[in-house]
């Protein structure tokens, strides 16, 4: 088919969607390459939700920010809705917002509450939902979170996560529950012989610290998402250790960073683990860490989420508190440090966080789910632009040796190299005020291998043009690790993690 060039404001019919081109110069059936000033302005109709987009992805026209539908949903909503999320120890997390409660815009209250539903899981956990108010919006909710539901991944998830079964329960919005939440402080312990490991997806990096100097650090490639022998990681996280210890005098505590959800210290749910059986996983995986810990001695081991530790080292890098770290690398992890340097206890797996209301988003393979994080904000959110940037990364066999093609092509400024990377700035710009909406930090530290080099600077840059040109109410900070964040660096992060008694 011939391209069509829209050289006046044009309406196209795309999957149900009304979308309105506004900017002369802009051809929607190809992947040509265009500049930020030649970008169409487009309108998008969803579920009755109009939804202007000053700033679309090139290379994505599909893309609708799930920050700007909502923005655009709640400008109409009026009936009041609360959601409550409950965890162990009586925590419960809370969300006033509103719906519309009218039959014209029920699929839209029931998109807009599944999506915030499933970021607020993800964001801080748990094993009971209220829904209070709106009884529509309760049976959906249930509806969608059983066996066999459309959230039946997340269901299944948090029940074994919290070992015990997921629920939804209704209640009037008078009668909604409070906020009750505590935080715990997290590392910044340096004193003593210490090992630090971040076991990455594609890559494991362990060093040795001895009173907060690293004396020996070391990156090793691995492969334990596709593996799925116990075996296989056990020997290399105990290699690993042997290697630090090796370089120290001795070992006074191991400090882990992990992707994954952890409960002390053990591994209840894991990405890098998911290739292992479940009986298997039971009996190895659980206590993989502590056991690996007994082969160096019988000292003091501290397990945290991966992105939890990326912002730690952020927060003690940057001598700053009330941050987001965002790492892109085999997924997209996240962690949090509250205003008073305190985690809070909450999942923050902001890879199953959505942020993309595309009907045809990519999906994640494991979840089932789609628009999520961890395809657009990890090297797959790489993979999945090339083809439309005119990338052929087909020579390569690994996710990992994908991503290092884009890389060395933008190390040589490549246009369309470029143009990939300066599509994840745009995706982070629109997904940044979600984020915000969630956790209100100041600043946000963006960590991964994605993000290193020139691709990264570019990343960065757009999203703060996004942030600027759309966002204008949105102040947080966005940020590189600097030269003494990265001498701190997540596995030194991950060493601190300990507490040595005197």
């Amino acid at each position: 088919m011939v391209p069509r060039m829209y050289n006046k404001t044009s309406t196209i019919e795309r999957n149900g969607a009304l979308t309105f081109l506004c900017r002369s110069g802009y051809n929607k059936n190809t992947s040509d390459l265009c500049s930020v000033q030649e970008r169409a302005y487009c309108i998008m109709n969803k579920f009755g939700i109009e939804v202007s987009i000053k700033n679309p992805a090139s290379l994505d026209p599909k893309f609708l920010p799930l920050s700007l539908f909502n923005k655009a949903f709640l400008t109409t909503a009026k009936q009041p809705l609360a959601l409550a999320l409950e965890r162990p120890d009586g925590q419960i997390s809370t969300y006033e917002t509103f719906v519309h409660g009218t039959p014209e815009r029920a699929e839209a209250d029931r998109y807009y509450v599944d999506r915030l539903v499933k970021a607020l899981l993800w964001q801080c956990g748990g094993f009971r939902v209220h829904v209070c108010g709106n009884e529509d919006m309760y049976r959906s909710v249930a509806g969608a979170y059983c066996v066999g539901g459309s959230r039946a991944f997340d269901f299944d998830f948090m029940s074994g996560v919290y070992e015990r079964p997921f629920e939804v329960v209704h209640a009037s919005y008078e009668d909604r529950p409070q906020a009750k939440q505590s935080a715990q402080p997290i590392g910044r312990h340096l004193k003593g012989c210490r090992i630090g490991f971040d076991a990455g997806g594609s890559d494991r990096k362990v060093s040795a610290v001895v009173d907060g100097e690293v004396t020996f650090s070391e990156e090793v490639v691995w492969h334990p998402v596709s593996n799925a022998d116990p075996d296989y990681h056990y020997e290399g996280i105990v290699s690993a250790f042997k290697q630090a210890a090796s370089h120290m005098p001795r070992v006074d505590a191991i400090g882990i960073s992990s992707a994954g959800i952890y409960v002390n210290n053990r591994t209840m749910v894991a990405s890098l683990f998911r290739a292992v059986p479940k009986d298997l996983f039971e009996q190895k995986i659980k206590d993989i860490y502590l056991r690996a810990a007994k082969e160096i001695g019988d000292v003091p081991v501290a397990v945290a989420n991966d992105g939890d530790v990326s912002a730690l080292a952020g927060a003690m890098g940057m001598n700053v508190n009330n941050l987001l770290g965002l790492a892109m690398g085999t997924s997209e992890a996240g962690g949090f440090v509250d205003a008073e340097g305190n985690i809070t206890g909450w999942l923050n797996e902001l890879a199953f966080i959505p942020v993309d209301a595309n009907e045809n988003a990519n999906e994640d393979e494991w979840s089932g789910d789609i628009g999520c994080g961890r395809v657009m904000f990890s090297q797959d959110g790489v993979i999945h632009l090339a083809p439309a940037a005119g990338v052929d990364l087909s020579a390569a066999e690994t996710h990992a040796e994908k991503l290092k093609i884009a890389q060395a092509l933008m190390a040589q400024d490549d246009p369309r190299a470029a143009e990939i990377y300066r599509n994840l700035g745009v995706y982070l710009g629109h997904a940044v005020p979600f984020y915000e909406d969630l956790y209100h930090m100041d600043h946000i530290l963006l960590l991964g291998r994605v993000m290193s080099g020139k691709g990264g600077d570019l990343i960065v840059s757009e999203a703060r043009r996004v942030l600027m040109d759309e966002y204008p109410d949105c102040h947080v900070n966005l940020a590189l690790p600097d030269e003494n964040t990265r001498r701190v660096g997540q596995s030194v992060a991950a060493a601190s993690l300990p507490q040595i008694d005197s």
